[in-house]
């Protein structure tokens, strides 16, 4: 293991981290540049968060969804694995599009603003939770095995 690699020892102690769970396909979305992600609540946490693709099957109604099937065409959707890193910079209740022009932003919901987001070449399984879940030592290992550049 070379000195870039990163593994339990060298992970920063303390709340730098969570998991969010998203369900598919809008977790692959947000790999192609969709953002923000959009919730029912506010979300006081930022930093880093792994994107973890939920375990349930999406309907095929919005596979074909304008935004969403050039989005995710020629992608896998895997269920059930963390897919991605990003950092949540900030969370604001939905203004209008006047305010939020992402054409992802749902009217009336609170948008988890999403930056620096990676994409990860295998992903890893992994069990999330709702709505947010701390990722466990083993796992942040896992994932950050495969971006050797990445500094928390």
């Amino acid at each position: 293991m070379g000195a870039s690699r990163m593994s339990v020892a060298t992970l920063p102690g303390g709340d730098w981290i969570r998991g969010i769970t998203i369900r598919q396909p809008w977790a692959t979305c947000i790999l192609a540049g969709k953002n923000p992600e959009n919730r029912p609540v506010h979300w006081p946490w930022r930093g880093r968060v792994l994107i973890h693709a939920g375990k349930k099957k999406p309907e095929p109604a919005v596979l074909r969804d304008p935004l969403v099937a050039p989005a995710i065409r020629g992608r896998e959707l895997h269920l059930g694995a963390v897919i991605g890193v990003a950092r949540l910079t900030g969370c604001h209740l939905d203004q209008g599009p006047e305010q939020c022009t992402s054409p992802w932003a749902e009217r009336g919901a609170h948008h988890l603003v999403l930056a620096d987001v990676q994409e990860l070449a295998l992903p890893v399984p992994a069990t999330g939770a709702l709505p947010a879940w701390k990722p466990t030592p083993d796992l942040l290992v896992q994932v950050f095995q495969q971006l050797p550049d990445f500094r928390p």
